[in-house]
């Protein structure tokens, strides 16, 4: 059972974050990159960090937390909020407004709650387990089509030292652009939130993080889609602190496209 304040906690914090963010655009100051080119971090991260763990921490309740910036706090608790202050952080540096803020629950190692938060178009979507999926409090779902060429699929990737991988995944993406309508990408929340309101078919991404994919991966399933790694095996989370930095493979799609997407993928040209 998810305690009674979970979810007025999660929007609290989860628009304050956005607040932040909000405050900080177009005036924060030089990305600084961390262990890539491709992943960076702001002073807006940081100070949207501070105000969502304020709120978090005034809770009658206080669980574990995960988060980008600050990693794993330990507080003895089978609960656990796991915290991404700004998904897009290089869309957020460069001005482009494709970035929010991602807030999961973890009883144990399942969410079973989560939300989502684009601050620029003020949308929320929010899921809890076994109680559907909203985008402003209005029932969403993914899109019904089990018709993949009438579908636009994000197909997001970073940099990556291995070029072999990289070269994989452009064979992957020529491959998947053969059978779909077109292929999309923000790099961030913002294909999610997308694919959960049937916008969007499907969105995969080979190089996540477990807070970028949490609240994704109960929102698209509470709305009706299906979530698994690129291989089409159940995703395990693990939220050791050992284990919080571990990379994710995420396919997220209408519940009628995911197994032609999975065998357009894995198909015989992509590995030639």
């Amino acid at each position: 059972m998810i305690p009674k304040f979970a979810s007025t906690i999660l929007q609290t914090a989860l628009k304050k974050g956005g607040e932040v963010l909000i405050d900080h655009l177009g005036r924060t100051g030089k990305a600084i990159v961390k262990e890539s080119i491709s992943s960076v971090v702001t002073e807006a991260d940081l100070a949207a960090e501070r105000a969502i763990l304020e709120v978090l921490d005034g809770a009658p309740e206080v669980f574990n937390v995960i988060t980008e910036e600050s990693e794993y706090m330990d507080r003895h608790s089978e609960y656990t909020w796991v915290v991404d202050p700004l998904d897009g952080t290089s869309n957020f540096a460069a001005g482009l407004p494709w970035f929010g803020v991602i807030i999961a629950l973890f009883k144990g190692v399942t969410p079973v709650l989560g939300g989502m938060y684009l601050p620029v178009d003020k949308k929320l979507y929010l899921a809890e387990a076994g109680g559907g999926a909203t985008r402003n409090g209005e029932p969403i779902h993914v899109t019904p089509s089990a018709n993949l060429s009438e579908q636009l699929v994000v197909y997001s990737f970073d940099f990556n030292e291995d070029q072999a991988q990289t070269r994989a995944e452009m064979e992957l993406m020529a491959n998947l652009s053969r059978e779909v309508r077109n292929i999309r990408a923000t790099n961030s929340l913002v294909d999610y939130c997308y694919v959960a309101d049937g916008r969007l078919g499907a969105a995969l991404n080979q190089a996540t993080k477990i807070w970028d994919i949490a609240a994704s991966w109960l929102l698209i399933r509470e709305g009706g889609g299906t979530v698994t790694d690129i291989h089409g095996q159940e995703i395990k989370f693990d939220l050791s602190a050992g284990a919080v930095n571990d990379n994710y493979t995420i396919l997220a799609s209408g519940a009628g496209l995911h197994q032609d997407i999975l065998k357009t993928i894995h198909s015989k040209s992509s590995r030639k």
